[in-house]
Parts: C-alpha cells; structure tokens; sequence
C-alpha cells in the first residue's frame, strides 16, 4: 500500500511538471504572437485570432493548474496582467 501511495505522488509530480512546463510554453506562444500582432502594420482577422486562441489556451491550462493547485516557482505573479474572468 505505501509503494502505491508513493507511485501515486511521484505520478501526480511528473505531470504537474508538465503541466507547468505547459503553461510556460503557452505563455511565450501568447507572448511572440502578440508581439507578431503589434509589429505587423496592417495585421488581418488571421492574426487577431491566432492571438486570440494563444490567450484561451494559456487560460485554459492555466485555470486547470488552478483547479490542481499547483505551485509554481517560475512564473511570475505578475504574468497575470490581463483581465481573465471571462475564462472563469
């Protein structure tokens, strides 16, 4: 029963990493198509909605690491500078 507990938690460990890892990766997916967004002087409904579907994705996966209560040491408390609640 004590293996089973611990394979358990080294199980919930490895993809809460992931997740994390996720998160980051999804973040700096926003970050670059945003910034794409802003560089391109006539950018079209295209662009609009890759940025668009960046940002539900990071809050998608990012109101589930929530939900798991996950911690995060590498994010910063300040990567959250937009208004989320329509994702809650």
């Amino acid at each position: 029963m004590f293996f089973n507990r611990m394979k358990h938690r080294n199980v919930k460990k490895e993809y809460d990493q992931r997740l994390l890892e996720l998160i980051n990766n999804l973040k700096e997916e926003w970050d670059h198509t945003a910034q794409t967004q802003e560089a391109v002087a006539d950018s079209d409904m295209e662009m609009e909605q890759e940025t668009a579907l960046a940002r539900r994705k990071y809050f998608f996966i990012y109101k589930e690491a929530r939900i798991r209560k996950i911690k995060n040491d590498q994010i910063q408390p300040s990567v959250i500078s937009y208004d989320h609640d329509e994702f809650e």
